[in-house]
């Protein structure tokens, strides 16, 4: 899984940047990318703020990781946007972001049935980045909690654990996942 969003208020809209510190004399502005698709951030493109109002990118230097804002053309106007948060929507991910064979967006997880074999093991919540690890955040199923298993687990999302997203399906298979949730 090749793809970071962070959380937003709003559960349609995804925090994808958040602006930084001003740079140089002509209003760049550092920006903080909280996404694994820099490739979005192209002139023209929108972004809302979290105070509902919308931005759009004059130019973006991503060696640099500055951009320039359109109507914010000097370091005193564009100071107003440090630390807004930037946001887009799933939609403009999807059309903005290509996703690689066996890639799925985060946003597109939460809800999936989880399987080990024939056994329901429960349903992914959220997908967590912890250090450089991805992981599935699981809610046990109710049966085995009744049993005495823990409420919820962590499965890494590596190949070694997960072994096919089938969204269609609406399900995960793992392998290792029952011995994941037993030691949780």
């Amino acid at each position: 899984m090749s793809n970071r969003f962070r959380k937003s208020l709003n559960p349609d809209l995804l925090h994808v940047a958040t602006l930084g510190r001003v740079v140089g004399l002509k209003g760049d502005i550092k920006l903080n990318l909280h996404t694994d698709f820099p490739e979005q951030f192209i002139k023209g493109s929108t972004f809302q703020k979290e105070d509902g109002s919308w931005i759009t990118l004059q130019s973006y230097n991503p060696d640099r990781e500055l951009a320039r804002i359109v109507g914010f053309e000097s370091p005193e106007a564009v100071k107003v946007l440090t630390n807004a948060k930037l946001f887009t929507t799933h939609e403009a991910t999807r059309e903005r972001c290509k996703l690689g064979k066996d890639e799925f967006f985060w946003f597109d997880l939460p809800g999936l049935n989880v399987f080990e074999g024939e056994v329901l093991l429960g349903s992914v919540q959220e997908v967590e980045r912890i250090g450089a690890q991805d992981y599935l955040a699981i809610k046990t199923e109710n049966s085995l909690v009744e049993k005495g298993a823990a409420e919820s687990f962590l499965i890494p999302y590596i190949d070694h654990f997960v072994m096919k997203v089938d969204l269609e399906m609406k399900k995960v298979i793992v392998n290792g996942g029952v011995d994941l949730l037993e030691a949780s």
